[in-house]
């Protein structure tokens, strides 16, 4: 829209007290030669575009204010339809500027002897004047551009704010609200038209927000507890001053979360690539499979387990599964091992603590694991590390649902299921006094006892399998199976460190193999070489122990001796010393059996 237009108003109000002070009428076009203001015979062509207009065009093209003497006569003129004829007798063009570009002209027109004597003989302090009253009109442009500039940017703020999440609340420096988002009015339940304009000291006295109006300083995901128009609430907020040129506090705007809504968000950034099912538990083995048959029934309820087992039996893996098949599938599961973490730091860990509760604690204080895990599942792995005063507060947790942080004093209900884990036996240690029976009664409502993998060699050759292609994707590397002697190792190797010490050996060979095939040399020295000093079981490639006649044993023991001494004859003579038989006896069997060394590997 053209600007002058947006003025007119202004713009006829400076004609006419101009053409009353000076007797000359006034004409005012805009860029396009547009009438947008006038007085006399003007005023009833406003609006209208100027037909001629030569001198005006000139002014406009220049930016060079015009004095015509002679209308009609001027070398301006000559082109014009009205050339000697003019029915102006004098007149003043001036240009009107906004920042040095010409938005349009106000004229002073003669149309009599009397307004054209005016004009020649006052024509000095009349162009004066003119300039001046240019210069007010472009004043009033640009104080209306601003004005537009100013809601555009208003709207546009408004716009941002109702379109982030969080909610967005701001006040002047005397607690008034002079700003509340969508979002706010999400999550107070208010509409803004209720709120902006009301002081916040009426509607909640005790947000921290209003201490910023008197000197406090600024914070950063605050918990809040507040009293917002007679309705609770529990959020999470940064809050900062509003400050002027000379640094006084002016207001102050503050940020609102839901703090359920931010556990949520934290469980969904930290678990989105965690959900694991009972699918992913790898063993078709009687006593495995009886464990995940009994955690399945269980799953659905909120009753505390207790799952015992050997270190990297798969303890975790099997709290994930029945978090994953409970109700609260969708709600946090926050793990912690209470052995990994120092007994001075634990307690915080755990529990939370508030700003100042001890020397470099955060501003603001910080959400501990049982806040975190509302509503959701709470996973303790090895348990038995904890201290009897943390084993203490943990009962209480299990007993009345509620937590106080470190250096606070408000409680705090939670909604958690407990999962708790130890590869020790608990009952030897209450029987120690080292840990406390009433809190292993509550956390053993359902044990679950994960056997070890040394007792379930059938689950051996799928754990393989199922590592071999995942680390063989990983790895980049093409790895179609375990050669059979490289399997039998590890089928009588006893996995002291269960599932978690299998998975690490797979990524070793799959590593060090340069073949299809993972032979028994790629395996870590230590298995080999350990099951290498112990009597062998051959197994099949399902875990089964292979059952032989005699007199396979024997012709394997002495394929094997001949392969390890030699086929010479003086390794056929300590073959049958190892063997504990006689040369000639060696060599009768070798005829029996129909041993030749081709039967190597």
């Amino acid at each position: 829209m053209n600007r002058l237009y947006q003025v007119k108003e202004k713009g006829q109000k400076v004609a006419e007290a101009i053409a009353t002070v000076l007797n000359v009428e006034v004409e005012i076009v805009d860029e396009d030669l547009v009438r947008v203001a006038g007085t006399g015979r003007v005023k009833e062509n406003i609006g209208s575009r100027m037909l001629r207009g030569l001198v005006n065009k000139k002014v406009l093209e220049t930016g060079q204010y015009l004095y015509i003497s002679s209308p009609g006569h001027h070398e301006i003129c000559k082109k014009c339809t009205l050339a000697g004829g003019c029915f102006y007798k004098a007149y003043i063009v001036y240009p009107i500027k906004v920042k040095g570009e010409v938005i349009g002209n106000i004229s002073l027109s003669a149309f009599n002897k009397e307004q054209e004597d005016k004009l020649r003989d006052q024509r000095v302090s009349m162009i004066d004047f003119v300039s001046k009253m240019a210069d007010f009109i472009s004043s009033k442009v640009i104080e209306k551009q601003m004005a537009a500039d100013r809601t555009v940017m208003v709207n546009r703020l408004e716009a941002i704010l109702d379109s982030v999440h969080e909610g967005v609340m701001a006040v002047d420096k005397s607690g008034y609200v002079t700003h509340l988002n969508k979002s706010s009015e999400q999550i107070f339940g208010l509409e803004r038209s209720k709120v902006v304009g009301k002081n916040l000291n009426d509607l909640a006295p005790n947000l921290p927000l209003l201490d910023l109006l008197n000197g406090g300083e600024g914070f950063t995901y605050k918990e809040v507890f507040a009293n917002f128009n007679t309705q609770k609430f529990h959020l999470l907020s940064t809050a900062r001053p509003i400050l002027s040129e000379t640094k006084e506090v002016v207001g102050a705007v503050a940020s609102y979360r839901d703090y359920s809504e931010t556990q949520k968000n934290v469980y969904e950034t930290f678990n989105k690539q965690q959900h694991l099912s009972f699918d992913d538990i790898i063993g078709s083995s009687a006593s495995l499979q009886e464990v995940v048959k009994k955690a399945k029934k269980i799953a659905s309820s909120n009753s505390t387990v207790l799952i015992l087992g050997e270190s990297g039996t798969g303890k975790e893996l099997f709290a994930r599964a029945v978090h994953e098949a409970s109700t609260q599938r969708n709600k946090p599961f926050v793990s912690i091992n209470c052995g990994a973490i120092p007994e001075t730091l634990l307690e915080s860990e755990l529990f939370g603590y508030e700003e100042g509760a001890f020397t470099g604690a955060k501003r603001g204080g910080k959400i501990g694991k049982f806040e975190l895990a509302n509503s959701g599942t709470i996973f303790l792995d090895e348990i038995s590390n904890m201290s009897l005063y943390l084993q203490a507060k943990l009962l209480r947790v299990l007993q009345e649902r509620q937590i106080e942080r470190v250096g606070g004093n408000q409680l705090v209900h939670v909604d958690i299921r407990v999962i708790a884990a130890a590869n020790t036996d608990l009952q030897d240690l209450v029987t120690k006094g080292l840990f406390r029976d009433d809190l292993y009664y509550r956390l053993s409502v359902i044990p679950l006892e994960i056997p070890p993998l040394r007792e379930r060699k059938e689950d051996i050759p799928q754990l393989l399998d199922y590592n071999r292609i995942r680390y063989g994707k990983l790895l980049n590397k093409k790895v179609i199976d375990f050669e059979k002697e490289a399997l039998n190792v590890c089928l009588n190797y006893s996995w002291p460190g269960n599932v978690r010490e299998l998975i690490n050996t797979v990524e070793y060979a799959i590593n060090i193999e340069e073949s299809p095939i993972i032979q028994v040399e790629s395996l870590p020295p230590r298995i080999w070489e350990d099951v290498n000093g112990k009597e062998v079981i051959d197994y099949d490639a399902t875990g089964e122990t292979v059952v032989k006649s005699l007199d396979e044993i024997e012709k394997d023991a002495i394929i094997n001796a001949l392969n390890h001494f030699g086929w010479s004859e003086q390794g056929k003579i300590k073959a049958a010393k190892a063997l504990g038989t006689s040369r000639a006896t060696i060599y009768r069997k070798i005829q029996k059996y129909k041993i030749e060394p081709e039967i190597l590997n």
